[in-house]
């Protein structure tokens, strides 16, 4: 009310609608957390148990000559860090402010943003993450060497994007049936521990199976990033145009879903239930 009017051109109202963003990721990362630091930590310590588990379960069962020549942690954590930036990316999508929430009765606040601001605290989170455990296996343990670094980063990208899409499509059926949808996004959550191909090489697995896991865009991102981060690995199951175009599909699906439940979002739905 107080502050000074002046006129907005499309380049000062885009700055203001990125720095709206920013701050509103900020307060995502925040809101996990009070301690910025032990929200990181704790997002370090569980990417790390799960690297730990998955080298435990190869050797315990036998399977880590199975895996491709390089450095085997290395291979286990270009599955594991795609899966979970893609997982969180998609969570903190889902459960971003919705129409109805308190947030939205303040004037620039808005779906759009409450969905950006979400996906890049995810990618935060999980990007600081990743670079910290990578660092300390490199300076403690053994040297890293990634073939070509440049495509394994935007693949990773990547499966920030799908996660996003995913994420949409869920955020925009919530609304109209929660508790359904809500178990499916756990699912398919859980389905994605095996479905993603992060614990086997896809050049491995037999053709007649191979349709169980072509249809996850993450399946094909794991599989082209160890391609490009091992030079003795050659993916010949998986397409990383696939990967982009059901991404591109999704988040046009989910705009198209949220603008269509924005308009009839009430805060009376869930009054009888």
């Amino acid at each position: 009310m107080f502050r000074p009017e002046f006129k907005r051109t499309p380049l000062t109202s885009g700055f203001g609608m990125l720095e709206l963003i920013f701050h509103a990721a900020v307060r995502h990362v925040r809101k996990q957390h009070h301690n910025a630091v032990v929200g990181l930590l704790m997002s370090i310590v569980q990417s790390v148990l799960m690297v730990v588990i998955m080298v435990f379960m190869f050797d315990l069962l036998g399977l880590r000559g199975a895996a491709l020549r390089g450095d085997f942690v290395l291979y286990i954590m270009s599955g594991v860090f795609n899966f979970a930036t893609h997982s969180k990316t998609l969570t903190a999508v889902s459960k971003s402010d919705g129409p109805t929430s308190a947030m939205m009765k303040h004037s620039p606040m808005n779906t759009i943003v409450a969905i950006a601001s979400a996906a890049l605290g995810a990618l935060y989170l999980q990007t600081l993450s990743a670079a910290v455990i990578l660092f300390f296996y490199h300076a403690l343990w053994t040297p890293i060497v990634i073939y070509d670094p440049v495509p394994v980063i935007g693949i990773y990208l990547l499966s920030w994007a799908s996660g996003i899409g995913v994420g949409m499509i869920f955020k925009a059926a919530t609304p109209w049936q929660p508790e359904f949808f809500s178990i499916a996004t756990s699912i398919y959550a859980r389905a994605n521990m095996i479905f993603s191909g992060k614990m086997f090489l896809a050049n491995t697995i037999p053709a007649g199976r191979l349709h169980f896991y072509t249809w996850n865009p993450l399946f094909h991102s794991i599989d082209q990033t160890r391609g490009y981060m091992f030079q003795n690995y050659h993916p010949h199951n998986s397409s990383i145009e696939y990967t982009i175009w059901v991404t591109f599909i999704l988040i046009i699906i989910g705009l198209m879903g949220e603008n269509f439940t924005r308009k009839y979002a009430s805060l009376s739905w869930n009054a009888g239930r």
